[in-house]
C-alpha cells in the first residue's frame, strides 16, 4: 500500500507519546497516573474520540462520491465501521458514561463494573477481541510487508492496497514491543505501567484511525487504481 500519511503522524507523534508516557510512568505521581488512566480519565477519552474519527473516515469513504466502490473497499470500510462503531459505544458504555443513567438490575449482576457494556461481561468481547487486534496489526504491518517485499506471497492490485503501508511498521513496533516488555515483566512479578492495557490501546486505536485514512485516500478516484 502507498503510504500518505505524513512522518509526524506515523513516527514523530507515537514516538513522542511514547518517551513522554515513559517519563510520566517514572516521575509523574501515583494519583496523577492513576487518574489520566482510570475509568472515564483522560485515555479512554481519547480512545473514544480516535476510534470515532475512524468511523467518521468509512462514513465519508461511503458518501463521498470521489472514492472507488469496489466490493473489496466497501466490504472493509464496512466492517472497519461496525467495528469502530461497537468500540466507540463500548468506551462510552453506550451513552451511560454521557447521561449517567443507572445500570438495569440484570445488567449489573453480570457486568463486574456495573456498566452497561459487554467488554466488562467477558474475556471474548475484551482480552480475545484486544488479541485478535494485537496479532492484525503486527501481522499487517511488520509481518505482512515483508513477505511482499521478498515475494513469498503475491496479492493482486486492489489486495495490495488494504495491506497497512510499510511505514505504519513503526506503529507496529510500538505496539507489539512494550507489549513483550510487559510480559516479560509481568513474569517477574513488576509492573512498570499503570494499566498497560489502556495505553496499548491508544496505540490500536491510532493505528486503525490513520490506517483507515490513509486507505481512504487511496480509493479517491484522484488516484491511480
Amino acid at each position: 500500500m502507498t503510504n500518505h500519511i505524513s512522518p509526524i503522524f506515523w513516527l514523530w507523534v507515537p514516538l513522542a507519546f511514547f518517551i513522554t508516557q515513559i517519563f510520566i510512568e517514572i516521575f509523574a505521581p501515583d494519583e496523577f497516573v492513576s487518574g489520566i488512566v482510570s475509568e472515564n480519565g483522560l485515555y479512554e477519552v481519547l480512545q473514544a474520540l480516535i476510534v470515532f474519527v475512524g468511523f467518521i473516515i468509512c462514513l465519508v469513504y461511503f458518501f463521498s462520491k470521489k472514492t472507488d466502490k469496489h466490493p473489496y473497499y466497501i466490504t472493509w470500510f464496512g466492517l472497519a465501521a461496525v467495528c469502530c462503531l461497537y468500540v466507540v459505544g463500548e468506551e462510552i458504555s453506550w451513552g451511560q458514561h454521557l447521561f449517567n443513567w443507572a445500570t438495569p438490575e440484570g445488567w449489573s449482576e453480570l457486568n463486574d463494573q456495573n456498566e452497561t457494556n459487554l467488554h466488562n461481561m467477558s474475556s471474548w468481547f475484551d482480552q480475545k477481541l484486544r488479541l485478535i487486534l494485537l496479532i492484525a496489526i503486527v501481522f499487517g504491518s511488520l509481518i505482512l510487508p515483508y513477505l511482499l517485499s521478498k515475494k513469498v506471497i503475491k496479492l493482486s492490485a486492489k489486495l495490495t492496497k488494504l495491506c497497512p503501508p510499510k511505514e505504519f511498521g513503526v506503529l507496529g513496533l510500538l505496539v507489539l514491543v512494550p507489549h513483550i516488555v510487559d510480559k516479560i515483566l509481568e513474569t517477574q512479578g513488576i509492573s512498570f505501567f499503570n494499566r498497560f492495557s489502556e495505553v496499548q490501546e491508544l496505540y490500536f486505536f491510532y493505528f486503525v484511525a490513520f490506517y483507515l485514512l490513509n486507505l481512504y485516500k487511496i480509493t479517491s478516484k484522484s488516484e491511480k487504481s
